[in-house]
């Protein structure tokens, strides 16, 4: 009886998480009694639910309960523990297969809790106690091992507190004196020390290729996020424009159909017009014939005198005489011109079938380092490119000249047509072609208030709002050039420019690598400004002006 009591004591104050006797006892809001350390990780693994439950009756809480220790438990478990009373260790406590038992417990092992390199024995937390005493305290303790018999020499039965180094083995004091004496040995601490050195370096190294690999993975995720983004947009851009394709040609097909009706109307209703005179001719002719016929019956001679003359009178006859002599046109001429039509439509999409083929197969990751950028003006030259300013874009407040290249801001407003791709509230303009892969061009200004910018397509158009301010969004990049400084916009935040100002700008894009460089041309070429970040859409070079009479130009470079 005495015994079953103890246990239902041992139970009363055991953590039902843990197992153990209780350590800083708390009791939740349902009664039940568990160690603070053990309710509060099993609540943190709750925190994403915001719902805190009891382990035992499941019991729920909201808000999170707050902990408070229960001193009068806290006080009886202290007692407890004074007075002999342990909680009977779990299950979980006591050695497996595969577990390092401890070398002392009897009957039922525990597990082991440490084992000491110099007892060569290992010890579960109650009998690894007397080696914090002082007569043991130099002793090495190691997490539990199954292998401390390995610590032993086979030759000499003394534990191994040396290293060899010529033949890079462990040894004991008896073989340094013995079989390899004159060899390089060292104690075996001093060995690990080295080692644990080479040892540190060699994590380092794999650290940093790790860091280096993980990035590498990560560039290669947006890689094939790009790729794939790339690849959405271009089928959907040109299911687009073969739609249109279709539209328009069902558009002609059906103008040529009203305008082959329409024609066919006008030359049947001109035709049943002379139809219907000729029948009424007939007609007419019929009758005189028969009145004639009649006339020439008449025994009367002076009564066929007197009817004669206005019998025999005829109506001017219908001309028909072009029906015969003009072979009549038919709409053989229309499938005609269709036809050539056809035949130039399939050469048009066999020729330039080609090139979009050829377009979708040069679309390659490059796994390989990318190539050097240019150094020196004649390098950047390689890359230049033709670009036009699009009248559609520009703000009416903006005069395009020079072949649409030259851009001048006006007091007044010009008369541009309505388009939805203008700036209608900032003075901007881009240009009408769009820029992938390596490019460079130049921009001549004057007058200052210059941004030179890129774009994307999609960047708002309508209004005064940072939307559609050029560096003021994350869809454009710009360079503002005053008559004595340079600041660099993106998203809205600026970046101060040092340099030599120049009243040329010259700019790079590598779009693959995702590289924006702002040069100050002169005699040499100077890096003013140098972007490195993802493009996931073409460009459209910008420029906007914020001055009355400044004026920025497209430089021809070739």
């Amino acid at each position: 009886m005495a015994q079953k009591g103890d246990q239902l004591d041992r139970d009363s104050f055991s953590c039902s998480i843990c197992l153990d006797l209780l350590k800083d006892p708390v009791t939740i809001p349902c009664g039940h009694n568990y160690c603070m350390s053990c309710i509060k990780n099993f609540w943190d693994g709750e925190d994403e639910r915001k719902i805190y439950s009891c382990p035992q009756c499941r019991q729920t809480f909201t808000p999170r309960p707050v902990l408070m220790k229960n001193t009068m438990l806290a006080a009886l478990v202290e007692q407890l523990k004074k007075t002999g009373l342990q909680a009977a260790p779990a299950d979980h406590c006591y050695a497996g297969p595969e577990d390092v038992a401890c070398d002392v417990c009897t009957g039922r092992k525990m597990k082991a809790f440490k084992s000491c390199l110099q007892c060569l024995a290992s010890y579960c937390e109650n009998h690894i106690q007397f080696h914090y005493e002082s007569a043991f305290k130099k002793h090495k303790l190691v997490d539990p091992s199954k292998k401390l018999q390995e610590n032993i020499c086979s030759r000499h039965d003394e534990v191994m507190k040396m290293f060899c180094r010529t033949d890079q083995q462990s040894i004991c004091y008896l073989c340094s004196v013995d079989e390899h004496k004159g060899h390089d040995t060292v104690s075996a601490a001093a060995e690990r020390t080295e080692r644990q050195r080479e040892l540190d370096v060699s994590r380092l190294n794999i650290q940093q290729r790790i860091q280096d690999r993980e990035k590498d993975v990560k560039l290669l995720q947006q890689e094939v996020e790009a790729v794939s983004r790339s690849a959405d947009k271009a089928m959907e851009d040109s299911e687009k424009i073969f739609t249109q394709l279709i539209r328009l040609l069902q558009k002609r097909s059906s103008d040529v159909k009203q305008q082959i009706r329409s024609q066919q109307e006008t030359e049947v209703s001109g035709v049943k017009e002379l139809q219907e005179k000729l029948q009424q001719e007939i007609t007419e002719l019929k009758r005189k014939d028969a009145e004639l016929k009649q006339l020439s019956h008449t025994e009367d001679h002076n009564q066929f005198l007197h009817n004669y003359p206005s019998v025999s009178q005829l109506s001017e006859p219908t001309d028909s005489s072009s029906i015969n002599i003009h072979p009549l046109r038919h709409f053989e001429d229309v499938t005609a011109a269709v036809s050539q039509l056809r035949d130039k439509l399939q050469d048009i999409l066999r020729d330039k079938w080609t090139n979009i083929s050829q377009a979708v197969t040069e679309v390659k990751v490059s796994l390989s380092e990318p190539e050097p950028e240019p150094k020196t003006r004649a390098e950047f030259l390689k890359y230049s490119c033709e670009i036009t300013l699009d009248p559609n874009t520009a703000n009416t407040y903006l005069l395009l000249s020079e072949g649409n290249r030259k851009v001048e801001r006006m007091r007044q407003q010009q008369s541009y047509s309505r388009h939805t791709d203008r700036f209608t509230g900032r003075c901007q303009v881009l240009s009408r072609e769009s820029l992938t892969g390596r490019c460079y061009w130049e921009v001549e200004w004057r007058g200052g208030g210059v941004r030179i910018a890129v774009a994307y397509k999609n960047i708002s158009r309508a209004g005064r709002s940072n939307e559609c301010f050029f560096g003021c969004n994350d869809k454009s990049w710009a360079l503002r050039c005053n008559t004595n400084s340079y600041i660099f916009f993106f998203n809205n935040i600026e970046t101060r420019v040092s340099g030599p100002v120049s009243s040329r700008v010259g700019v790079y894009l590598d779009h693959r690598a995702g590289i924006l460089s702002f040069y100050s041309v002169s005699e040499t070429m100077t890096l003013l400004h140098r972007v490195q970040t993802t493009l996931t859409e073409p460009l459209y070079a910008g420029l906007r002006l914020s001055n009355y009479g400044a004026t920025a130009e497209l430089c021809k470079l070739k």
